[in-house]
C-alpha cells in the first residue's frame, strides 16, 4: 500500500482572537484523497495566550494539532518553529486572521502535483467593512496575489502558500530573524528559494479570505506597509550590489519615486489612481532607504496586538 502524503498546516499567531475562526475554517476542509493532515499553531506571545483557543479547537479538527509556544514578538521565530516541528511532505502557511475555503488545500496540492513546483501560492481575498473608504474598496488595495516578472514568479508570501519540504531549495532553509519584527521575512525567504532554482506556481482558485479591520482601512496603514515593503526590497538589492552598482540601483529607485509622487497630482479627481501612484512612490522611497541601511519599520507584535 502507498503511504499517505503528509501535509501540515501552520498558523503563526500573536494575541489574535480571530485565530478561533481560522481554526474553525480548517475543520471544514475537504481533505484531499490520500492525504494525512496535521495542524501546527505557533504562539509568538510572551505568555502562552493562544493555548486556550487551540485547546478549544481540538474537538473540531479531524486531525492532530500541535501547539508550540515560541516567544516573543518576532514572526520569524514562529515560522521557524513550524518548520522545526514538521516532518511532513508539504507544509502550508495561513495567517491567524484568515479563513480558508473548503477546497483551499485540495487546489494548492493539485497545482503542486501538476506543475511540480516547489512552492504554490494562492490568492487572498480582502473582506472590507462598512467603514472602508470607497476608493480603497474599489481599488482592492488589501488583496494579495503574486507578481510576475518576465513570465515567472520570483518571490512569495506566507499568508497562503504550500511548500514542498524535501525540495533542495527549501530543505533546511529558515526565515531570517533580523526581519522578524519589520516583516519582509517571507519576501526574503522566497526570493532565496527562487535564486536557488526553486519554481513558484500560482493556484488561482485556492482562496483564503481576510477581513480588513478599521485600523487597516486607512491610507496611513497602507503607506507604512508599502514603505516597509520597499525597505525589504532595498535590503535584498543591497545584498547583491556593491559600490557603483548599489548607487545605480538607488538612483533608479529615486527616479521612480519622483515620477510616481510627481505624477499623483495629475489624478487628483481619481482617488484610486492617485493613491496607487502615491503608494508606489513610497515603495520606491523605502527601496532607497533599504539600499542604504535605514532602520526598518517594526510593526510585528506592536501595532496590531490586542490588549
Amino acid at each position: 500500500m502507498t503511504a499517505p502524503l503528509r501535509i501540515d498546516i501552520a498558523v503563526c499567531t500573536f494575541r489574535r482572537a480571530a485565530l478561533s475562526e481560522t481554526l474553525a475554517s480548517l475543520s471544514k476542509l475537504i481533505v484531499p484523497a490520500g492525504v494525512r493532515l496535521g495542524v501546527i499553531v505557533a504562539d509568538n506571545d510572551v505568555q502562552p495566550s493562544a493555548r486556550p483557543r487551540v485547546e478549544a479547537a481540538v474537538p473540531l479538527l479531524p486531525t492532530d494539532i500541535v501547539y508550540v509556544h515560541c516567544p516573543a514578538g518576532n514572526i520569524s521565530i514562529a515560522r521557524n518553529a513550524c518548520l522545526d516541528h514538521t516532518d511532513a511532505d508539504f507544509i502550508a502557511f495561513v495567517d491567524d486572521d484568515e479563513t480558508v475555503d473548503a477546497l483551499w488545500l485540495d487546489r494548492l496540492l493539485a497545482m503542486a502535483l501538476k506543475s511540480r513546483a516547489d512552492v504554490v501560492l494562492g490568492p487572498v481575498r480582502a473582506l472590507y467593512g462598512p467603514q472602508t473608504p470607497d476608493w480603497m474598496r474599489s481599488g482592492d488595495f488589501h488583496a494579495t496575489r503574486p507578481v510576475w516578472v518576465n513570465g515567472e514568479i520570483r518571490t512569495g508570501y506566507t499568508c497562503n502558500v504550500l511548500m514542498r519540504l524535501a525540495a533542495p531549495c527549501i530543505a533546511g532553509r529558515r526565515f531570517d530573524l533580523a526581519l522578524g519584527r519589520s516583516g519582509g521575512e517571507d519576501t526574503e525567504f522566497f526570493t532565496a528559494v527562487h535564486a536557488a532554482g526553486g519554481r513558484i506556481a500560482f493556484a488561482e482558485d485556492a482562496w483564503v479570505e481576510e477581513p480588513v479591520p478599521a485600523a487597516r482601512a486607512r491610507f496611513s496603514w497602507l503607506a507604512r506597509r508599502r514603505l516597509r515593503m520597499g525597505q525589504t526590497h532595498g535590503r535584498l538589492l543591497a545584498a547583491r550590489h556593491e559600490g557603483a552598482a548599489r548607487l545605480n540601483a538607488a538612483a533608479l529607485a529615486a527616479a521612480k519615486c519622483a515620477a510616481c509622487l510627481g505624477g499623483a497630482p495629475a489624478f487628483a479627481l481619481s482617488p484610486v489612481r492617485r493613491n496607487r501612484f502615491l503608494l508606489r512612490g513610497l515603495l520606491h522611497a523605502g527601496a532607497v532607504g533599504g539600499l542604504f541601511g535605514t532602520r526598518a519599520i517594526e510593526p510585528y507584535g506592536k501595532l496590531e496586538a490586542l490588549p
